[in-house]
Formats: C-alpha cells, sequence, structure tokens
C-alpha cells in the first residue's frame, strides 16, 4: 500500500505532532464518515472534491493526509505534489490504525 513518494507516519507520530503543533493533519474521508467518527483537530478535504489549492495554509507544520486504511491519504498526498505542494506524509493505517492505537476520536 506504501508508495516510495509519500511517507508512511505512526498514529504515535501523528499524536504527537498534533500535541506539539507540528502537525496539519488533513482528512480526506468523505463527509458521511467523518460525521460517524473524526480524527480530534484534523481539517476535513474530502478526495471526491480534491483541490490541493484549497488546503488551508499550514503555518509552518507538516501536512499529513489521513483515510479510514491508508489508501486515499497516499492518492491525497500524490495529487498534492502533482499540484507543486511538498506534503509527502500520510498517516499509515488510517483511523483504523489511530484506534488500534489507543487514540481518541470524537463522534
Amino acid at each position: 500500500m506504501s508508495d516510495p513518494n509519500v511517507r508512511d507516519m505512526t498514529p504515535e507520530e501523528v499524536a504527537a505532532g498534533l500535541t506539539e503543533g507540528r502537525i496539519l493533519l488533513v482528512d480526506v474521508r468523505e463527509p458521511n464518515e467523518i460525521a460517524a467518527e473524526a480524527y480530534p483537530d484534523a481539517v476535513d478535504a474530502p478526495l471526491s472534491t480534491f483541490d490541493p489549492s484549497q488546503l488551508p495554509d499550514p503555518q509552518g507544520r507538516q501536512v499529513v493526509f489521513a483515510c479510514r486504511s491508508g489508501r486515499r491519504s497516499i492518492t491525497a498526498s500524490l495529487a498534492a505534489q502533482a499540484h507543486g505542494l511538498p506534503y509527502k506524509a500520510h498517516l499509515a493505517g488510517g483511523i483504523i490504525g489511530w484506534k488500534e492505537a489507543g487514540l481518541p476520536t470524537k463522534t
């Protein structure tokens, strides 16, 4: 599931980066998925309408894409890179891995 142009980040790495203010987490799941269960502190950018130019300014933080299992987040990262953005990281395992790591979600 990996791509050499996208760095896998563990749930623990992403959670620490969020806590320390070093990461901007971008959830590319669809609105119905986000409504059911969401990452705390993520911004939403559904892949079905994904436009890299509409992503918020990360203000010096590392952009990390996230989805359900880690496939769509790779697609989003590659699309952002094709748009000229240096966004090369995703949450490996998605929200499934996030929850398996015991990290909180919001409903």
